[in-house]
């Protein structure tokens, strides 16, 4: 099993819109493609502007074929235009590839 931790910048007074989205528009699309969502937080004490979220997979390959089928599905490309018409929402994505430790309770 690997893990993926994404950290979202959203554009000033946009993070409202992105929370909207995954939670109206995205998470349908990962559950369609088989992508496990682990958790999402945003920051009491700290940045602002910042989603970060956690996706769990099989292996590397597996990440590969998901978050394919997902940028590529048309519904994906058409509601984020939609949602991105007066500019775009998120600045930045920095993303981690992470592998549990043997000793990890999440083995």
């Amino acid at each position: 099993m690997i893990y993926e931790l994404r950290i979202y910048e959203v554009v000033p007074g946009k993070l409202q819109a992105v929370n909207d989205r995954f939670a109206n528009i995205t998470l349908n699309l990962f559950k369609k493609h088989g992508i496990k969502v682990v958790g999402f937080w945003t920051e009491d004490i700290g940045t602002s502007n910042q989603l970060v979220y956690m996706t769990a997979f099989e292996s590397l390959a597996d990440r590969e074929k998901r978050w394919g089928a997902f940028q590529s599905d048309p519904e994906w490309i058409k509601q984020r235009a939609e949602t991105e018409r007066g500019g775009p929402l998120v600045a930045r994505v920095t993303n981690r590839l992470l592998r549990p430790t043997s000793y990890s309770p999440m083995q």
